[in-house]
């Protein structure tokens, strides 16, 4: 290929390149107006075992096997 046939196709690549990253910019912006930060999933659960006696129970079970593991 000549020197110019190249430079032109790179040219080309670079234009392509630059309205694609345009483009995802643009997608981006709008999908942050859809998507809220996560609450971190410990979150959701911290406390809800709150005044639960099976897990107070199942807790029981799991320390009473673990001291009679040692």
């Amino acid at each position: 290929m000549l020197s110019q046939q190249l430079e032109d196709k790179s040219q080309h690549l670079e234009t392509r390149v630059a309205a694609l990253e345009t483009e995802l910019a643009q997608m981006r912006q709008m999908l942050s107006v859809f998507v809220q930060k996560k609450t971190p999933w410990w979150l959701k659960v911290a406390g809800s075992f709150e005044n639960d006696h099976t897990f107070d129970e199942a807790n029981r079970l799991g320390q009473e096997w673990r001291k009679s593991a040692e």
